[in-house]
């Protein structure tokens, strides 16, 4: 008679502290939703935030049985599937419930899908079976080019629709991956420089400087000539477009910049947002007006305050010890990842976690930093804990992946 072999956790610690988290979103969702003034987007939201949870449970039990051998032969035709329905939301797509000009969202009935969270679980897949193909560091930029065109295709799509914060979640899935790959330090800075570049380049003597140290790192980088010049003109090209790049931008766009440099200067457009922000996660103090009664939520005073601003609920009913101990849960989260990938023995195995942190740290840097004012506002919300059926979905059922790896990889 064969036995039942039951599933098996391979890291109990960070399944209950995502769970958890999961948990606590979908009540902090619910006290978003009890506002003073009716007919907001907030209300009753809760509700489907826990039937997703609860969908994904029995999913994460399946995905707890798949071996890692089919995780890594099916991360081709998931990246492929990722592809088409990013190309489908730039033809069906829109702005989802937020109503933003973009089409990042899929919709069959009353159900919204999110293609690019599902991309980027996809892209983490592929990349570490490209990666984990390595046999030794590149030496080269050019030996580059084939984990460079598994993230730019989807990212390339995602800027499209345009959707800047999950576009710089891919890139981070891309540096986090070849780092851990062995990829030294110094080639994913000449990496990423023509992106630096773009930014410095909104100050003409501070852009002059960084091209005067950037040739200096060159002359005595260890390289062909070809490679230094490609470098080069890549930064040279990246600050002569910014300009142009800047004046293509739709106008919520430019303003979501320039409030981000001086809020006071749109305080009842763009601005408005960043400012009661402020004032919510402000008023908190340390130990928060009480679960419930945060007044800047309660009057609807807070803008989309169930997804992209969840953290300044947080903020305003919980003060700064429940901001800590939410930081704090996603850090000791990030330390498990990072304990999985150095436990285990196989390659693309190892680089599963890296990925996902690259996107998770991601969006909880860029979240948090947004509604406190020192990330531009850009839109992406709060793993875990900011409403999105799907996009918890997708985290949840990622989670699971690394569960497997714990199980079957350790050491």
């Amino acid at each position: 008679m064969k036995r039942y072999r039951a599933v098996r956790l391979g890291d109990p610690v960070l399944f209950w502290l995502v769970v958890g988290l999961a948990l606590f979103g979908i009540a902090m969702i619910f006290s978003a939703g009890m506002v003073d003034v009716p007919g907001t987007r907030a209300e009753g939201t809760w509700k489907q935030q826990l039937m997703w949870f609860s969908l994904a449970m029995p999913i994460l039990y399946m995905i707890l049985k798949v071996r890692i051998g089919w995780l890594e032969w099916g991360a081709q035709p998931a990246y492929a599937l990722g592809l088409v329905l990013l190309m489908a939301a730039l033809v069906f797509g829109s702005g989802g419930t937020t109503g933003a000009s973009t089409k990042s969202w899929i919709r069959i009935g009353p159900v919204g899908l999110q293609p690019s969270e599902m991309a980027k679980i996809a892209t983490v897949l592929m990349l570490a079976r490209v990666l984990g193909e390595w046999r030794e560091p590149p030496k080269t930029l050019w030996q580059l080019w084939k984990p460079i065109g598994v993230v730019a295709l989807p990212m390339g799509l995602v800027m499209l629709q345009p959707d800047l914060g999950s576009a710089l979640a891919f890139a981070a899935i891309l540096v986090w991956s070849l780092y851990w790959a062995g990829t030294p330090l110094a080639t994913i800075f000449f990496l990423v420089s023509p992106l630096l570049s773009l930014f410095l380049s909104i100050s003409a003597w501070v852009w002059g400087v960084y091209i005067v140290l950037l040739l200096a790192m060159l002359f005595y980088r260890n390289a062909f000539l070809s490679e230094k010049v490609s470098i080069f003109v890549a930064n040279a090209v990246a600050g002569a477009v910014a300009l142009p790049l800047w004046n293509v931008l739709k106008p919520y766009q430019k303003n979501r910049f320039l409030v981000f440099l001086d809020p006071s200067i749109d305080p009842r457009g763009s601005g408005y947002n960043l400012i009661q922000s402020r004032v919510a996660i402000g008023s908190g103090g340390w130990f928060g007006k009480g679960y419930l009664e945060g007044p800047q939520k309660r009057l609807a005073f807070l803008p989309e305050q169930h997804t992209d601003f969840i953290f300044s609920v947080i903020g305003e009913e919980l003060g700064f010890v429940g901001v800590m101990a939410v930081l704090i849960t996603f850090g000791l989260i990030f330390w498990r990842l990072i304990r999985i990938a150095e436990r285990s023995r196989d390659p693309f195995a190892s680089l599963v976690p890296i990925g996902l942190l690259g996107s998770w740290f991601t969006h909880v840097l860029i979240n948090v930093g947004m509604t406190v004012g020192v990330m531009p506002v850009t839109g992406i919300p709060l793993p875990f804990i900011s409403y999105g059926g799907s996009f918890l979905l997708v985290n949840l059922l990622a989670m699971a992946v690394i569960q497997r790896i714990a199980a079957e990889k350790a050491r």
